[in-house]
């Protein structure tokens, strides 16, 4: 709850245009000056690509300022550092006796390991994001429908939303209050929606992006369309608890086979092959 109310206080800040000066992240910038001057002595930053980092970041959950700057930093030091690592184990302590090939191998495995090592973590923890922000949308949607119906806003709907299930789903409730805020400082409510997709890179949610636009420009009802679309995204996922009920059998096979079925086979004929062994040596 704290990162998350940090989270939102600084978008609130950027939305009016103010610069936070206080001691801690005065800080935190201190203590990442060094590193951000690497970053721009060597010039990594540049625009179209940092914007869609920032991006990939953003669907990672990572929004702070110096996300970007801190991934680019070990994204170069990363390979340096694992590559130094492996040449210390392998050359000088030696550890496993390896070839001159094999040992050249472990260093250059290290380096392409610490090159790609950043890039899996954002991967990791965007897949993990999304799954949760795809589990708790069906429930939100419901209470969007209901705080619609009592005749909220949209901005303060979604507000009281994320309010509501912050303790089950902190992500959706991070999404929303950060869509809440925005819908009421940007001047254009569309591009509040928009950014919501942009954060988020879920088809669940850019579907309700569209439905919220469309009400927004055609004034359709706002509970009926979010709850035709709460039915849809229910039904979606009792259709994935089906399938993997489904294709339970088909995986247990190979398991089956291996593990259980030669205990069975020892449990029912291994006392008749006993006789027999017995028999025949009388």
């Amino acid at each position: 709850m704290e990162r998350r109310a940090k989270i939102l206080a600084e978008r609130r800040d950027q939305l009016r245009g103010a610069m936070l000066r206080d001691k801690p992240r005065k800080r935190r910038s201190d203590s990442l000056g060094v590193i951000r001057q690497v970053v721009n002595a060597l010039k990594l930053m540049q625009s179209q690509q940092s914007d869609k980092l920032n991006d990939r970041l953003a669907q990672a959950g990572l929004r702070s300022r110096d996300a970007i700057v801190v991934f680019l930093f070990f994204k170069m030091v990363t390979p340096v550092l694992l590559g130094a690592v492996a040449f210390l184990l392998v050359y000088l302590l030696q550890v496993g006796d390896l070839s001159p090939a094999g040992r050249l191998l472990a260093v250059v495995g290290g380096i392409g390991l610490g090159f790609f090592a950043p890039e899996l973590y954002v991967s990791n923890l965007t897949k993990k994001r999304q799954v949760a922000l795809s589990k708790g949308l069906p429930d939100a949607l419901d209470l969007l429908v209901i705080c619609a119906e009592s005749g909220l806003s949209l901005d303060v709907a979604l507000e009281r939303v994320a309010n509501e299930i912050g303790g089950a789903n902190s992500e959706l409730a991070e999404e929303l209050s950060l869509t809440s805020i925005e819908l009421g400082f940007l001047p254009d409510r569309r591009q509040a929606l928009l950014n919501l997709n942009r954060r988020t890179n879920l088809p669940s949610i850019r579907g309700v992006v569209n439905t919220l636009m469309q009400t927004e420009k055609y004034g359709t009802p706002l509970s009926q369309s979010l709850r035709v679309l709460a039915n849809e995204f229910r039904d979606q996922r009792m259709l994935k608890a089906e399938e993997k009920a489904a294709r339970l059998p088909a995986t247990l096979t190979v398991p089956m086979i291996l593990f259980i079925l030669p205990v069975l086979f020892i449990v029912l004929t291994g006392p008749a092959i006993i006789k027999v062994m017995d028999t025949l040596g009388k």
